[in-house]
């Protein structure tokens, strides 16, 4: 990257990235979700590919975790968009690129990306760099969760109206949070206009992770460790059901790891399939 740019990417962000650019390079069509922007923003070092972490076969149920789940945010973005749902808040928006890709939808809501100051102020300069800009109703939020700044006031200080519903999803990040961090955000959640939806993912236990992949979900516990960033939370899905009723949702769901396999590969014939470990609490208010 050049010298100049503020800030530096996150490192789970950019893996994130890069498997999603892998499932459109290494895996035959059907592509179940598409998004070589990201790959463009992160501009790895030549070789990347070479990386343990972006092995084809080894990490391929990772990668096609990943991509399930993107699948199934933008599904349900693109449903609530239809239905007249104009705000889309993503916490912990990474190097996210609905923006640039689903312009058709994006460009008729406001899209509230929040994420710490230095990798937002970053991808901020990428998106200029790659020739994107950043649109008038993108808004990026820099709030530094470690300062104990309000994500809730940022946004709204941002353009965000309250009043009004909103689609707001939280990807990848309980498992970095304590529980109560989780329970005092979904009790701001719980606040939203009606008519507004949640979607946030949570890791499971690992006696509730397939036996075949818990070598995989150990591996990635160590490397998080490593990193300084390691997993504080896990979740039963009853656990994350209860949790949601508690700060205020009347009617939250759990929507499995194993549903979107279901949903998005079962017609495969290269046995490309999402690990087990992640599953995803969705509520309406």
């Amino acid at each position: 990257m050049a010298g100049e740019q503020a800030g530096t990417p996150d490192n789970t962000a950019v893996r994130v990235a890069l498997w999603r650019a892998m499932h459109v390079l290494v895996d035959p069509p059907p592509h179940v979700f598409v998004d070589e922007i990201g790959l463009q923003l992160a501009a790895p070092d030549e070789g990347w590919r070479d990386r343990p972490d972006m092995d084809p076969t080894g990490t391929s149920g990772f990668r096609a975790a990943i991509v399930a789940r993107a699948r199934f945010i933008e599904d349900l973005v693109a449903e609530q968009a239809g239905r007249g749902v104009v705000q889309y808040v993503v916490l912990g928006a990474g190097l996210d690129t609905f923006a640039q890709r689903r312009t058709e939808i994006a460009s008729r809501m406001r899209v509230f990306e929040v994420d710490q100051p230095s990798p937002q102020a970053w991808k901020r300069q990428r998106l200029t760099d790659v020739g994107f800009g950043v649109p008038e109703w993108l808004r990026l939020v820099p709030v530094d969760f470690e300062a104990n700044e309000s994500w809730s006031e940022r946004l709204v200080a941002a353009g965000f109206d309250p009043g009004r519903p909103a689609v707001v999803v939280s990807t990848g990040v309980t498992m970095y949070l304590t529980k109560g961090a989780t329970a005092a955000t979904l009790r701001q959640l719980a606040g939203l206009a009606p008519g507004s939806t949640l979607a946030m993912t949570f890791l499971l236990p690992t006696d509730l992770v397939d036996v075949a992949d818990r070598a995989g979900l150990q591996v990635s516990e160590n490397g998080a460790r490593a990193s300084g960033t390691p997993f504080v939370s896990f979740y039963t899905p009853q656990e994350m059901l209860a949790l949601a009723r508690e700060s205020g949702f009347d009617s939250p769901r759990h929507v499995s790891g194993a549903s979107l396999a279901e949903r998005y590969f079962a017609d495969r014939t290269d046995g490309l399939r999402p690990s087990s470990g992640e599953d995803l609490l969705v509520a309406t208010i």
